[in-house]
């Protein structure tokens, strides 16, 4: 049987004002198998962010289940909490968040610095990496010498530097030009691929959604089953 490395059961995520209550999330359930690509559609406002950042353990849920590996995600207290983000999780957001004074390979392996790995070791890592993503000739460039792309593949491979089971992806490629977004968008495929993770993916952009080995939308706060076979 293939292992099921997240169970979402329930979730609901409702803001709440002294004059009106908005639910965002309601009733929404997903089982992600370990190894697949999943991608998650929907219009701007629909909570494609708002249910990745609960995932991510950046936002609380109002009400519901989320177990990603061993990690129940509303039992965690702050110490499990960022040793789930650490070692669990890889992240990769619309705006790269490079350290704008440190090196594509500093800011690399920088992640596994924090996890307590020798410095030696990261930087090896990193270099591989950097190599996978194209960029071996540009690992002591800062972020203001890189272009948009590259800013973007330095993000892809420090999301891979402390062996994370599970990458979450917010609209990787919505600051790019269509020519860097198609590349980033295979460069991050392939990247997965290469390193069996498995991938939860929020964009707009239905080229990169069709990438996945399974669509979702969210439409009233729940999620759909789409297929994009045919869409452009």
């Amino acid at each position: 049987m293939s292992e099921i490395i997240v169970s979402i059961k329930s979730l609901e995520k409702t803001y709440k004002t002294e004059s009106e209550s908005l639910t965002i999330l309601k009733d929404l359930n997903l089982e992600i198998e370990k190894g697949k690509k999943i991608t998650i559609v929907g219009e701007s406002g629909s909570g494609k962010s708002t249910f990745l950042n609960i995932i991510g353990g950046l936002d609380n849920a109002t009400s519901g289940f989320v177990k990603c590996g061993e990690y129940e995600l509303f039992n965690l207290d702050e110490k499990k909490l960022s040793e789930y983000r650490t070692n669990f999780l890889g992240l990769i957001f619309q705006f790269h968040y490079l350290l704008k004074d440190f090196t594509a390979l500093e800011n690399t392996f920088l992640p596994s610095i924090m996890a307590g790995v020798p410095k030696k070791v990261a930087m090896e890592k990193a270099k591989q990496f950097l190599c996978d993503v194209g960029l071996e000739k540009r690992i002591d460039h800062l972020p203001s010498q890189l272009s948009g792309g590259e800013r973007q593949r330095v993000a892809v491979a420090r999301s891979l530097m402390n062996d994370p089971k599970l990458i979450l992806a917010d609209e990787p490629t919505g600051n790019l030009d269509p020519a860097n977004a198609s590349m980033i968008g295979d460069l991050l495929f392939s990247m997965v691929d290469k390193y069996k993770k498995t991938l939860l993916l929020v964009t707009h952009d239905l080229n990169l959604a069709k990438k996945g080995d399974l669509c979702y939308s969210i439409k009233k706060g729940m999620l759909e089953s789409v297929s994009l076979k045919g869409e452009s």
